[in-house]
C-alpha cells in the first residue's frame, strides 16, 4: 500500500519542488532520496500527510545536494593549491605559532585543543568531536587553557609530539569535515619533516600523503560518500602514493616504531591493492595489533574488528567488537557491516538506520541512510 501511494506521489512532489525553481532532473533525485527515506521510516510510524512529508524531507534533500555541489565546487577551485610532491618550502610563522601554542605549561590535551582553536581555526565542536568529548566539556578545556597562557611568556617552545598531534588532528578535520585545512597540514609537516630526522614526523607526513591520495574518489558529485571498498582506484593520486611509501619505507628502516608509522603501514596496504578485493587484510590485522600496542586506543580496536572480519570471517570480526564500548562512534556501523558480512540481513538493516541517526555529518548519514534502504528492499524483494 505504501509503495503504492509513494508511486502515486512522486509526479505531484516533484512539481512542488520544480515549481518553487528546482530543475526537474534535479527534482527528481531529491524526491527519490525522500522516498528512501520514506521506505525506511513509514512502516513504523506513516505520517498524517504523506504528500506533506514527502515535500518538506525532498525540499531538504535538495539542500543539502545543493549546499554538497557547492562545495565540490570549492574543492574543484581549490585543486591548484593541493600540495605538490617535493621538497617543503622554507618556514613561516604558522608552524611557529603551533610550537608556541604546545607550551609546556599546558597538558598536551590542553594544548592541542588550543592550537586547533587558536591556529587551526577549528570551531569548538569540531574540536570535540575530534576528542569524542561533550562540546561543553571541550570549551572548558579550552578555556583554561587561555587562561593559563594568558600572562605566560612564549620563550619556550612546545614538544614535538604535540604538534604533531595537531597537524594529525587539523588534517583529519579537513580531510572529513566542514573546513578543509589537509592541504595546509600537509604543507605544514613537510616543513617539519624537512626540519628534523623524526621517525614519527616522516611517518605522519607519509599517512597524510596516503589519505589525500585518495581523497579524488571519496565522493561521488552529488557530495556523497564512496566507501574505499567501491573507490575507483584510478583516481588515486598515484605520485602521492609513491611518495608516501617512499617517506614510510625510509622511516621503517630507522626501526623506531611509532604511531603514525603504523598508521601509514595500514594506509599503505590498502593503495597497494590493485582491487578492493586483493587487499593483505592479514598484514592489516599485524599491523592493528602492532597500533593497539602503541595507544590502547578504543578507535584502533574498533577498526582491527572489522579487519579481523575481513582476514578472518564475519563471525570473527563480531567477536573482536564485542570487547569494544558499543558506545564508541560509528560502533554501530561497524556492527551493521559485520551483520551483513555474516548475511543477518535484518539485524544489519536496524544498525545501520540506527548508525544514520547518530552520525557525526550529513555525508556519513546519507551513506548509512542508503545501506539501510538498500538492505530493507532486498528484504522485501
Amino acid at each position: 500500500m505504501d509503495e503504492l501511494l509513494l508511486r502515486e506521489l512522486t509526479p505531484s512532489v516533484i512539481g512542488v519542488l520544480v515549481r518553487r525553481g528546482v530543475d526537474f532532473a534535479v527534482a527528481e533525485d531529491a524526491v527519490q532520496e525522500a522516498l528512501i527515506q520514506a521506505a525506511l521510516t513509514w512502516p513504523d510510524r506513516r505520517p498524517a500527510d504523506p504528500k506533506g512529508w514527502l515535500v518538506t524531507v525532498a525540499w531538504r534533500k535538495f539542500l543539502d545536494a545543493h549546499r554538497s555541489e557547492l562545495s565540490r565546487r570549492d574543492r574543484e577551485q581549490r585543486a591548484d593549491a593541493e600540495p605538490p610532491p617535493g621538497p617543503a618550502e622554507a618556514e613561516d610563522d604558522t608552524l611557529q605559532l603551533f610550537f608556541l601554542c604546545a607550551h609546556p605549561s599546558l597538558s598536551p590535551t590542553a594544548a592541542v585543543a588550543l592550537t586547533l582553536r587558536a591556529v587551526g581555526g577549528l570551531t569548538t565542536r569540531q574540536i570535540a568531536q575530534a576528542y569524542l568529548v561533550p562540546e561543553a566539556t571541550m570549551a572548558q578545556r579550552i578555556s583554561r587553557a587561555k587562561r593559563t597562557v594568558r600572562d605566560v611568556r612564549f620563550s619556550e617552545l612546545g614538544d614535538l609530539a604535540t604538534v604533531l598531534r595537531v597537524l594529525y588532528l587539523v588534517f583529519n578535520e579537513g580531510y572529513t569535515g566542514d573546513v578543509d585545512l589537509a592541504a595546509e597540514a600537509i604543507r605544514l609537516t613537510r616543513q617539519l619533516a624537512s626540519m628534523t630526522e623524526d621517525e614519527e614526523t616522516a611517518g605522519l607526513l607519509a599517512l597524510m600523503l596516503l589519505h589525500h591520495a585518495r581523497r579524488p574518489a571519496r565522493t561521488r558529485r552529488d557530495g556523497s560518500l564512496v566507501p574505499l571498498t567501491e573507490q575507483d582506484r584510478a583516481r588515486w593520486d598515484t605520485s602521492l602514493i609513491a611518495e608516501g611509501v617512499e617517506i614510510l619505507q625510509a622511516a621503517l628502516a630507522r626501526d623506531r616504531l611509532g604511531e603514525f608509522q603504523a598508521q601509514a603501514a595500514i594506509a599503505a596496504l590498502h593503495a597497494d591493492a590493485p582491487r578492493a578485493e586483493e587487499t593483505d587484510w592479514v598484514q592489516i590485522v599485524g599491523w592493528y595489533d602492532e597500533l593497539l600496542r602503541l595507544t590502547g586506543s578504543p578507535i584502533v580496536a574498533l577498526n582491527r574488528a572489522i579487519a579481523v572480519g575481513e582476514a578472518d570471517g564475519a563471525k570473527a570480526g563480531l567477536a573482536a567488537l564485542a570487547s569494544v564500548d558499543p558506545g564508541l562512534p560509528r560502533h554501530t556501523a561497524a556492527s551493521a557491516y559485520l551483520h551483513e558480512k555474516a548475511g543477518d540481513l535484518s539485524t544489519a538493516a536496524r544498525l545501520y538506520a540506527d548508525a544514520a541517526r547518530s552520525a557525526p555529518n550529513l555525508a556519513e548519514r546519507h551513506h548509512l541512510t542508503r545501506q539501510a534502504a538498500r538492505i530493507s528492499q532486498a528484504l522485501r524483494g
